[in-house]
């Protein structure tokens, strides 16, 4: 199926071209038919000589009902361009090619009615140079009489013909179908229509009424008046549906695939200035067309100028977005306007459909800069240059192609950025241990939020290899929950063979002065760990004494219980000697220390598998240990 809408002045005989080639009536209120003009959008098909079907949406002429006609003219691919030859070119003509060219169509027929009253040749000769310097091009023209029925059958060749140059879209691109008629059936309930575009709609599938995102599932879809089991775009169709009243749906609401569309009320857009070279002048509210959709939108100006204006546009109703679709920005009062040249219908370009906010001076211009550089339908690159880290159903959603793999989980980052942020952490991690160097390292939160990530995942990634060396040549690595320079990790763990030195030395002095003499003061009695008093003596807490241990310098066996390195080992080997169980007292007495230093000592050995606690206040050492020699 194609489908083709109607454009050209009130009363040059669109819908009478459309009876002619159909045989149906596109007039459906009682009140068109009585005034002979078109109000409302009308619906009729043929089948073109080739066999194919072809769909025509008649729309109205006058400009009180510009709504309706754009509502007609946004979602078709092609316009079959009507002119009267005695009448030539009109006022609602320039409007409705300004409104073709706005959206971006390209593919399109002119036909000069009424052929039978007037010389169709000025006609053909002005529309067809109209139409040329617009998006249109060079059009084929044909002139008929939908009265005699003259030039009939060359106009249904060249529709043919305009049918077979149009571009196949994707049956398996995600639904948006822009809702242009909803009524109810006696025994089917609620149904709507619309121009499907692209995708394939079926019975059974469960589509998202936006905006307010209502699930609702389509119970039957008809095609040209007959039931089909799946319809692809480009089409017009009807679905009965099921889970929505009959009064919910409306014009210019949408049907869309869930999780494929931004649905937005914010977006950055590329303006079509115009060929005369001029700015517009922009006033601050217009009205925004895409699809059957109409909705107000506020526009601040980025940046920019002929042929491109770059803008942000704030809109009223949140509509379903992609990058590179076309919308319409009119000015009602510019076209009403006696003798007014100025602004009436330009297009736009979506170019972000979820634009990231424009708080510092100077903001505005430097997107304008950055979006003058984008192509004409971005990529996924484009969008993550700009936003520098997105999730990748996020990025599906504005419909960019070619996104790259995720870096983690499913967070895309601009490989830049990502680079950035890897040479960022270890000076990150260095400034954090440099104004804590007590500290156990860098909480990967704390990281997040230095590096202003949105997610702990992203962290874990970033030390993934390839990770950039810090200058003392170690990188960043995950300890237990903490974020540690590597080089300081095997300076820690050097200190049991003699590196204890340098793990010293990275602590405050007053630290380092403390341990010493804790050292001093074990090494005649090794288990005779110093009592509180003497470590605030010493003027060491718990957060010292931790740092200590991490860097091998004692060994903690309880949060205020320290004791030298290796002292575990040498509790071992005197333990071993003992009779095997042996009771606390009896540790007690061959460590030679208090209850206080013993009772822990023994469970940090339990905890390291050197002993096994039995019932009864009784210890054994386990297998391996028990033959460890003085």
């Amino acid at each position: 199926m194609h489908v083709v809408a109607t454009a050209g002045h009130v009363d040059h005989g669109k819908s009478t071209l459309v009876r002619a080639l159909t045989g149906m009536e596109p007039d459906r209120w009682a009140e068109e038919r009585r005034r002979g003009m078109t109000i409302d959008l009308g619906y009729a098909w043929m089948t073109l000589p080739d066999g194919d079907q072809l769909a025509f949406v008649d729309v109205p002429g006058h400009e009180r009902f510009v709504p309706n006609t754009l509502a007609g003219l946004g979602p078709v691919p092609a316009v079959m361009f009507v002119v009267a030859a005695d009448g030539g070119w009109m006022p609602q003509s320039a409007e409705h090619l300004a409104a073709v060219a706005a959206l971006g169509v390209r593919h399109g027929l002119l036909v000069v009615t009424r052929a039978d009253l007037a010389d169709p040749a000025e006609a053909l000769r002005s529309a067809s140079a109209e139409l040329a310097a617009t998006s249109l091009g060079n059009v084929e023209a044909v002139a008929v009489s939908g009265v005699t029925g003259a030039g009939l059958d060359e106009l249904r060749a060249a529709l043919a013909r305009l049918a077979a140059s149009l571009p196949s879209p994707d049956p398996a691109a995600p639904v948006r179908l822009w809702i242009d008629r909803s009524f109810t059936i006696r025994g089917s309930g609620t149904v709507v229509t619309g121009t499907l575009p692209a995708g394939t709609v079926r019975p059974g599938q469960e589509l998202l009424l936006t905006p307010s995102l209502q699930p609702v599932r389509v119970r039957a879809v008809q095609a040209l008046g007959e039931p089909s089991e799946q319809v692809s775009g480009v089409a017009r169709v009807a679905l009965n549906l099921r889970g929505v009243p009959p009064d919910v749906p409306q014009r210019g609401m949408a049907l869309v695939t869930a999780g494929r569309w931004t649905l937005t009320a914010a977006l950055d857009v590329r303006i079509t200035a115009g060929a005369a070279g001029t700015t517009p002048n922009f006033p601050p509210e217009l009205l925004l067309h895409i699809g059957s959709a109409r909705t107000q939108a506020r526009l601040r100006v980025l940046g920019g100028g002929p042929p491109h204006v770059y803008a942000r546009l704030h809109l009223r109703d949140a509509l379903p977005l992609h990058v590179g679709d076309r919308v319409l920005l009119r000015d009602p009062g510019a076209a009403g306007a006696p003798g007014a040249r100025g602004l009436a219908i330009v297009g736009a370009t979506v170019l972000d459909p979820a634009p990231p906010p424009l708080g510092r001076r100077g903001a505005a211009a430097a997107a304008a800069r950055e979006l003058a550089a984008w192509p004409t339908v971005p990529a996924a690159a484009d969008l993550l240059r700009r936003h520098r880290l997105l999730r990748a159903g996020t990025v599906a959603a504005t419909g960019a192609a070619e996104p790259p793999a995720p870096v983690a989980g499913d967070w895309l980052a601009d490989p830049a950025h990502w680079d950035r942020l890897r040479a960022e952490l270890p000076a990150t991690v260095a400034a954090f241990m440099d104004k804590d160097p007590l500290a156990q390292g860098m909480p990967v939160e704390a990281a997040r939020a230095a590096l202003r990530l949105p997610s702990r995942d992203l962290v874990v990634a970033l030390l993934a290899p390839p990770a950039p060396a810090v200058e003392a040549g170690g990188g960043v690595v995950l300890d237990g929950g903490y974020l540690r320079i590597g080089a300081a990790l095997a300076a820690a763990g050097s200190a049991a063979t003699g590196g204890a030195g340098a793990v010293a030395g990275s602590l405050p002095p007053r630290v380092a002065r403390g341990i010493r003499a804790i050292l001093d003061d074990l090494a005649g009695q090794p288990f005779d760990a110093p009592d509180s008093a003497r470590l605030r003596e010493l003027g060491l807490d718990g957060k010292a004494l931790a740092a200590a241990a991490r860097g091998g310098l004692l060994l903690r066996v309880a949060d205020l219980v320290v004791l030298a390195p290796g002292a575990d080992k040498e509790a071992a080997r005197l333990l071993a000697r003992l009779p095997q169980p042996f009771t606390t007292s009896q540790a007690r007495q061959a460590l030679r220390t208090s209850r206080r230093v013993a009772i822990p000592l023994l469970e940090y050995l339990d905890r390291a598998r050197v002993t096994e606690r039995l019932p009864g206040d009784l210890r054994r050492l386990r297998p391996g240990h028990e033959d460890t020699q003085p």
